[in-house]
This record gives structure tokens, sequence and C-alpha cells, in this order.
């Protein structure tokens, strides 16, 4: 087997969250065919329990624990290095110098990096055959950080949207191949660095259809007899927290002023204070971090996934329609996602408009006919293996070329 250099800016597993689901299944996916030499950061105590899970899919494994609190001091210095500041967040001596040993020991011509920040570790290794996998356009996702801040804040995200993009031009120059979470995230890159190479490219996510099944034995977590909608996220992620505020304190309190059957629960670890808040409004529920979201999912009467800040795919979208669920979202949280016109009928950004949809498919009762359709659909179309074949040809094409057209 060839080997692969694997760099991912946060250990692969669990698969509980947006980047960790999409690294764990491509490191799960290539171990079938490389010798996987894998660098890469802890930063949180609870991942430590993992190394040994993440290393059996790997020839040789690095592991890094970081602490998050230093690491932002850390990044500061990017205001005077002139760097985004997420390069030096994750800027590593042993890190770099396990990259540098694996590398000549093992006469490794293949790294695909995960994440923009990896990209520091192998950036002037031009005898590479080089891959970078930026999953989102980063530097767009702080562009509407910075739109949705005032004062200090929004003039930091601005800046760290400049910088970053800065960053993300020079590595699709040095890299060989980058790839986007789905087709419509790489045209929209291409257009904004002015690249006319065909070097980059959608790389879709996928579910696991086994795990993400409905007619699995999912205990009740919620009482009888209630119309539940659901959010499942992490909710210390700030666009997570926007969406669930504002689908509470607008959509939600709508719904329960006409039929206070109606129960919103907000289930995903580290709620922040503004997410804890909501709680004290009528109908709603913050659960915090649960052993296994299957059930809330499961049980819901609809699941709502109302993004004002989004970027890519968003898998909370097709967990949820791979448990036969209806997913009342916005254009946002849809972006990315290949849609027929029964998902098409409840995407809708107004608030109004979506209290109609979600009254509309109560009144009809058809809920979990529309739920059955919707898991047919996304199973034809984000099974893993099939999703990530391109990845594999795109690191095994070491005939693409920095300097093609």
């Amino acid at each position: 087997m060839k080997s692969l250099l694997y760099l991912v800016h946060r250990i692969p597993y669990p698969p509980n969250k947006g980047d960790k689901i999409r690294s764990y299944n491509i490191l799960r996916y290539l171990s079938q065919f490389y010798e996987i030499y894998l660098g890469t950061f802890i930063d949180t105590p609870e991942d430590l329990q993992y190394q040994e899970k993440v290393s059996s899919y790997c020839i040789q494994s690095h592991f890094e624990e970081i602490n998050p609190r230093l690491c932002k001091i850390k990044s500061l210095t990017g205001f005077l290095s002139g760097q985004a500041l997420s390069i030096p967040y994750y800027s590593s001596n042993t890190m770099q110098q396990w990259v540098d040993k694996v590398i000549k020991e093992n006469d490794i011509k293949t790294v695909l990096a995960f994440s923009s920040p990896m990209a520091q570790f192998v950036m002037e290794k031009d005898s590479l055959h080089k891959v970078m996998d930026f999953i989102d356009i980063d530097s767009d996702k702080w562009k509407q950080y910075s739109q949705s801040h005032k004062g200090l804040m929004g003039h930091i995200y601005a800046r760290e949207a400049e910088y970053l993009f800065h960053y993300e031009k020079q590595i699709a120059d040095k890299f060989d191949a980058s790839t986007f979470v789905s087709n419509k995230e790489a045209a929209h890159f291409k257009q904004l660095i002015n690249n006319q190479k065909n070097t980059v490219s959608g790389v879709s996510n996928g579910i696991d259809f086994a795990y993400f099944d409905p007619d699995l034995d999912h205990e009740m977590p919620y009482p009888i007899d209630k119309k539940i909608l659901v959010f499942v996220g992490a909710m210390d992620y700030w666009a997570n927290c926007d969406a669930v505020i504002w689908f509470a304190e607008t959509i939600f309190k709508k719904l329960h002023q006409l039929d206070n059957n109606y129960q919103f629960y907000i289930v995903g670890s580290n709620p922040a204070k503004s997410v804890q808040k909501l709680a004290q409004q009528a109908g709603v529920f913050v659960t915090g971090r649960v052993d296994d979201v299957r059930p809330y999912i499961a049980h819901a009467f609809i699941s709502v996934a109302p993004l004002r800040i989004a970027r890519g795919i968003q898998n909370k979208v097709l967990e949820a329609m791979a448990m036969n669920k209806v997913v009342i979202a916005t254009e946002n949280a849809m972006e990315g996602i290949e849609i027929n016109d029964e998902i098409a009928a409840c995407v809708e950004d107004s608030v109004d408009g979506q209290v109609k949809i979600i009254q509309d498919i109560a009144r009809e009762g058809n809920a979990l006919q529309l739920g059955e359709s919707l898991r047919q659909w996304v199973k034809n179309k984000y099974q893993w293996d099939a999703v990530l074949e391109p990845l594999k040809t795109i690191i095994e094409d070491k005939s693409v070329a920095k300097n093609e057209n």
C-alpha cells in the first residue's frame, strides 16, 4: 500500500460534530487504500481517550494536546506577524518536527491537509503531492461574523476574514489540488480567487445510514402528546447559537402562542449562556450534552435548521433526513445540499413563512410520509464511500499540476 500523510487540526474522533464527522470518515475510507501517517491536535481532555481508536486506522500517529486558552493567546502574535490569527493558533514546533521526520524516514510523497491551518506544516515542501481539504471557505464565514458584530469584535472578525482569505489563496497556489464540501462551495472559491484551473473541486459529506436508522429502538426522551421541534448541534458554536436564539424568539414564539402543544428542544453540548437563557421562555428546553442525539431526532415532530450564517453542507440536516424527519431550514442551511421539490418546499427564510410551513404539515399530518421520502432521497445521494471516491482519485492523480491552464 502507498503511504499518505494526513494532517488534521482536531482529532478525527468521535464523529459528533461537523468537522470530525468528515475527517473521521475520510480517515476510515482512505485507510482501506493507504498506510496512513496521522498528525493531529487534541483540544479537549475528553478526547484523549480516543487515541487508540484513531490509531487503529494508522501505521503511525502523532497526537499533540493543546490548551485552547493558551492557543488563543498565542494567536495574538498574528497581529504582529501579519497573519490570520488561526495560523499561529495551531503553530507548533513539535508538530513540525514530527512532520519533517515522518516524511524523511518513510519517503512519503503525498499529503492530505484537513483545514487551512494545517497547510503551514507542508506549505514549502514542493516535492510532495499536496491536497488541501478546505471543507468550507472559512474566510467567508469570518466575513459573515464581522457583518453581524459591531465594535472591536467586528473589526477583528473583518481582519481575520481578509488575512485568512489571503492565506487560502496562497494555499490554492502552493497545493496541487483543493477540495470543498460541495461543488457550489468549490465554484464560489474559484470565483473569489479568480482561479481558472481545474484543481478546485467539491467532495461531499455523507451519512452513516446504519447508525442514523429510524427503525432502531430509540427511547422516547420527550413528554407524550407534544409537537416537538428540535435543533441538534454544538451549542458553543456562534452560528448555532444565533440560529436557535432567532428561531426561539421569533418563529417558535409565534407557534407557541397559536398552540401551546409545540415545544422546542435545543440539543447539544456546551450551551452558551445566551442559549441557556432561552429555557426561561415558555415551551423551550435546553438539554446540554446528551449521550446519543438519535432519540431526540427520531421522536421529534420536525427538525429545524434556522441557520443565518453557514457554509458548505450541514450534517445536521442530512442526519435528520436520514432519520425520516422533515427539516424546516433557511436557504443558508441548505447551501451545498442537493435538493428535490419536497425539500425545496421546506426551505424558507421568513418568520411567517416558516410558521406557515410547520402549521401546514401539522394540519395535513404528512410529516412521516414526507420524512420517509427524504430518507430515501439522501440515501441515494450521500453514501460515504461513494461521495469520497473522488477524493481518492484526486489524491492519486499526481498528474494534477499547479501550473496547468
